[in-house]
């Protein structure tokens, strides 16, 4: 039996999932405190929460022990793509060193259990890749995705940190692209745009998982101490032109000939942001993930489907509210 009277730190507690884990976590009556961190203030106040407002890729070992937390839900990360090479090789470097001096806090503390959100895009689009795909593929991210492959090198030191911590559980969660009723997600911004370019006789099957649901199953890891990696998604597909419809926006299908080439001169003029191969690759080889491993270690099964999430998010104003976003 998991200990009651959990007190569990959250870094990047300000950012998208790290607010919805936190409304989940203070109806949550078995925990005792909740330690929150970010560069950023809270988006809605939070009973019961210790809240300190710094970089955690500074010590915090202090505030850890001052709290008496035992377990850390990693979701500081910064997922934007670098203006050209150095500035991406910046940002990746920066959320390696994010994560190792949060381990190393972990280590000097008297944490037990340390949580990591990962993404379905360590598995990279391959022509190859099993459907479903399960943990145990191999992780080959894209080489134009600088975020994929930020989260496979974090995977990758989580597992040395295992092995060298072995008083530690570690559990990563690989989830798809997270949905909501008025998601405010910069990561969705590559995603959906008025303006999308398609693939001719492409219609891939798509994975989206509720934003509460993935709250709901990480508290469920935090109280049960499920410890492994676990791919993470709704029930049900979405196909990329139904995704079109639904949100409304354009598609411009070409052959993947024409596709590509236009890709990349959006990209070299910065007429698209985030605009790279990579983009279509996912078109033509989408990653759909099997979750029947977190089915059977959680036991949960999620509220809304893919297509449910989908229909939140364009059924709120997100998509409208900010044109420069397009």
């Amino acid at each position: 039996m998991a200990q009651q009277g959990k007190v569990v730190a959250i870094t990047g507690a300000s950012g998208y999932v790290g607010a919805k884990l936190l409304a989940q976590l203070e109806r949550e009556p078995g925990l005792r405190k909740i330690v929150a961190f970010d560069v950023n203030p809270l988006q809605v106040p939070v009973h019961n929460i210790a809240f300190y407002r710094k970089n955690v890729s500074e010590p915090i070992d202090d505030e850890l022990n001052d709290q008496d937390a035992t377990t850390v839900v990693h979701l500081a990360f910064n997922p934007k793509n670098g203006a050209n090479r150095r500035e991406t090789d910046a940002i990746r470097e920066e959320n390696m060193e994010t994560l190792r001096s949060v381990m190393a806090s972990c280590a000097r503390t008297r944490v037990t259990h340390l949580i990591y959100l990962s993404s379905h895009a360590v598995y990279g689009p391959h022509s190859d890749n099993p459907i479903p795909i399960s943990e145990d593929a191999t992780m080959r991210p894209s080489p134009d995705d600088s975020s994929a492959h930020a989260k496979q090198q974090c995977e990758m030191v989580l597992q040395e940190f295992a092995l060298a911590q072995d008083d530690i559980k570690i559990t990563t969660l690989r989830s798809c692209v997270v949905l909501g009723n008025g998601t405010d997600n910069p990561t969705v911004d590559s995603y959906f745009r008025p303006w999308m370019l398609g693939l001719t006789a492409y219609d891939p099957p798509l994975q989206f998982v509720y934003d509460d649901d993935l709250a709901r199953v990480l508290s469920l890891i935090i109280q049960r101490e499920i410890t492994g990696t676990f791919n993470v998604a709704g029930d049900g597909i979405v196909h990329y032109r139904e995704m079109t419809q639904i949100l409304k926006s354009k598609v411009i299908s070409l052959p993947p000939f024409l596709a590509y080439p236009l890709m990349k001169l959006c990209s070299g003029l910065h007429l698209q942001r985030d605009a790279t191969a990579t983009s279509l690759d996912y078109v033509r080889w989408p990653i759909l993930m099997s979750t029947g491993k977190l089915h059977q270690a959680t036991g949960y099964r999620f509220f809304h489907t893919a297509l449910e999430s989908l229909t939140a998010f364009a059924n709120s104003t997100y998509l409208y509210k900010d044109p420069s976003l397009f």
